[in-house]
């Protein structure tokens, strides 16, 4: 079945970085060049993560590569929560590098048990 590319994450409402096996940045969605727009938006595809982030989060980001696992974890900056995730992606099977997702989290979030 041939069907037109469905571009959902151009415009998720979340922020999207790539980034190889190397730690380079290989593509961002709308959002996330918005939200690093100060630090170069689009232009810091073809960068190395390394050279933006402190040692402490390189070592995290190395061990993410290496062990191609995924990391979530919550950050607070100015009364603001954010959900961070960073996940490993594949490219025709075979471990390309890392995704990371990042969500604004609402004030209050409800919490649903399921049975």
């Amino acid at each position: 079945m041939n069907s037109p590319r469905f571009d959902w994450v151009e415009h998720y409402p979340a922020a999207v970085s790539v980034c190889d096996t190397e730690g380079t940045l290989v593509a961002m969605n709308q959002r996330a060049a918005a939200i690093f727009a100060e630090d170069g938006g689009e232009k810091l595809i073809g960068t190395s993560l390394f050279a933006c982030h402190p040692e402490p989060a390189n070592v995290i980001i190395r061990t993410l590569l290496r062990e191609q696992r995924a990391n979530t974890y919550f950050t607070e900056k100015n009364g603001r929560r954010k959900l961070v995730h960073q996940a490993p992606w594949y490219d025709k099977g075979r471990f390309a590098g890392l995704v990371e997702t990042v969500i604004v989290l609402p004030a209050e979030i409800a919490t649903r048990q399921r049975s």
